[in-house]
């Protein structure tokens, strides 16, 4: 199949990749794998910002709400699953398309997952019971001392990342960081890399907006609806966590909409870091035509 092609589409959140995805989709007649791990959850649409129903009509996606929050879905189950279905789509087509800005998801992917030692189960339930006890800041201290290369570029705000590390670390003896990187997959297709990206300022005012509307959509009636199973692991997210904040009577909705844009730069800006690393994205602007992104993978995949 080294015939076939995967378009892989990345960039911060709110940038616009189903719109390129779908513009792209378009022209090579082709589906498209959605690689944003918010999007899995049949509970969760607003506050991810899921592709339309009209855009959902434009052009055929998979991982798109197809899962609970309540089941239990890990990056490998997304890798197993994204792989078997491109092995059904490239039947049918000689590109796909993967959109989405979940990094690790994408990596999953395009070159497969990092290979992790088993340790034992009572590691995590000591670690959960620290978080319940003492809050999440100890535990980021512990990672940092134990892996301060990791600790620079996990989100130390999410309480799981933080316990996945801790738990590796205290199990093996080895930081977190030494297993990743460690192994590459075989894949039997070929991959072209597209990022979109515009000015810091430009993506900061576009997740305003998309907050905004979010917001007027009936974002807080989506989150009322989850708001009896808040701790499921899925559910602790931006957007949905400081709503839960809200509703607790912690924060007024003012703060809690604030916060929401805060942490929704901070994702994009850790979107970005992650995305840049990778030496083989070619990077255009968000407003970019299609069919400039269109040249560029025609020419990719000319023989040579």
């Amino acid at each position: 199949m080294k015939n076939k092609t995967l378009i892989s589409i990345v960039g911060p959140t709110a940038i616009g990749k189903t719109s390129t995805g779908i513009a792209l989709a378009k022209h090579y007649q082709t589906e498209i794998i959605s690689a944003d791990s918010r999007q899995f959850f049949k509970e969760m649409e607003i506050g991810t910002a899921v592709p339309s129903k009209e855009e959902l009509a434009a052009a055929k996606h998979h991982f798109i709400q197809h899962i609970s929050v309540e089941e239990e879905y890990s990056v490998g189950d997304f890798e197993t699953e994204a792989i078997e279905k491109l092995n059904e789509l490239f039947k049918q087509h000689n590109q796909v398309l993967m959109v989405g800005g979940s990094g690790l998801y994408v990596k999953a992917v395009l070159e497969g997952l990092d290979h992790f030692p088993k340790v034992e189960a009572s590691v995590r339930e000591q670690l959960n019971l620290q978080l319940e006890e003492d809050g999440i800041e100890k535990l980021q201290q512990q990672l940092k001392e134990l892996d301060p290369v990791y600790a620079e570029k996990v989100d130390l705000e999410n309480p799981h990342r933080v316990i996945r590390a801790l738990e590796i670390c205290i199990g093996s003896g080895k930081p977190y960081s030494s297993f990743l990187n460690n192994s590459s997959a075989e894949r039997n297709f070929n991959t072209i890399k597209i990022g979109l990206t515009a000015p810091r300022e430009l993506i900061y005012e576009r997740i305003e907006k998309r907050v905004d509307l979010m917001i007027e959509q009936g974002l807080l009636d989506e989150v009322k609806r989850v708001y009896e199973k808040r701790d499921l692991n899925a559910l602790n997210t931006v957007g949905y966590k400081e709503i839960f904040q809200f509703f607790n009577g912690n924060w007024t909705l003012d703060f809690a909409i604030a916060e929401i844009k805060k942490n929704t730069r901070r994702f994009a800006k850790r979107q970005l870091t992650w995305f840049r690393k990778d030496e083989e994205i070619e990077w255009f602007n968000y407003d970019v035509k299609p069919q400039e992104i269109i040249n560029f993978i025609d020419f990719k995949m000319s023989p040579r």
